[in-house]
């Protein structure tokens, strides 16, 4: 019987992963992987929100994960793409 109490223990412990894995950890890796799709797909001409809250347009992207926003007329930054928090409106691609 005492195998079978050990493992009865353990029920609780298991329970309780169960429940952070679905309530805490699957969702952020989904929104992880959505950032990550949503980076991936910048491309010029988008206008952006930076996790500092600037909004500018993509003029440029270039490797090394580096992308650069236009913030006003003749004002251009580098920017982290990771850091880019949302992406406001999106071009349409180009027809080939």
């Amino acid at each position: 019987m005492e195998g079978g109490g050990a493992i009865a223990q353990f029920i609780p412990l298991i329970l309780i992963f169960a429940i952070m894995y679905f309530l805490l950890i699957r969702p952020q890796q989904k929104k992880a992987k959505e950032h990550r799709v949503m980076v991936e797909a910048l491309r010029r001409g988008d206008q952006v929100v930076t996790q500092g809250g600037l909004i500018g347009k993509v003029t440029k992207v270039k490797e090394h994960n580096e992308i650069e926003v236009e913030l006003a007329e003749n004002v251009r930054v580098r920017v982290v793409k990771t850091t880019i928090a949302q992406v406001i409106n999106k071009t349409e691609p180009a027809n080939s």
